[in-house]
């Protein structure tokens, strides 16, 4: 009888990133030794052989092509969850969507 721990866990992150939405799946997610980043490894993406039906799939896995680990900022991660399977990663924009960038404060000249 396999153990819990014999299956891969699979995150699902979403992240902003200029003014788009990520959603990304990896096999590692840590609280990175920089602070207030989050470190994504392992990226895992569908097989290249299946036809491309979504293009932004084929953008991120162009992008996270060869990317060993990603250090995320804290307040760009919109959510992650640990799902029991790979989905399709996207980009989606975030024009119009209930999700609202963390205030930053403005820098002033001292």
């Amino acid at each position: 009888m396999a153990s819990k721990d014999d299956n891969p866990h699979i995150y699902r992150v979403l992240f902003q990133n200029q003014g788009q939405i990520y959603e990304v799946y990896a096999r590692n997610i840590y609280q990175s030794e920089l602070y207030g980043f989050v470190e994504i490894e392992d990226y895992t993406f569908g097989n290249k052989s299946q036809l491309v039906i979504d293009p932004s799939e084929e953008k991120l896995r162009n992008e996270f092509e060869g990317v060993q680990r990603s250090f995320v900022p804290m307040h760009a991660i919109v959510r992650i969850d640990e799902v029991e399977k790979e989905g399709v990663a996207k980009i989606t924009s975030s024009d119009g969507s209930t999700v609202t960038p963390f205030p930053m404060p403005v820098p002033t000249d001292r």
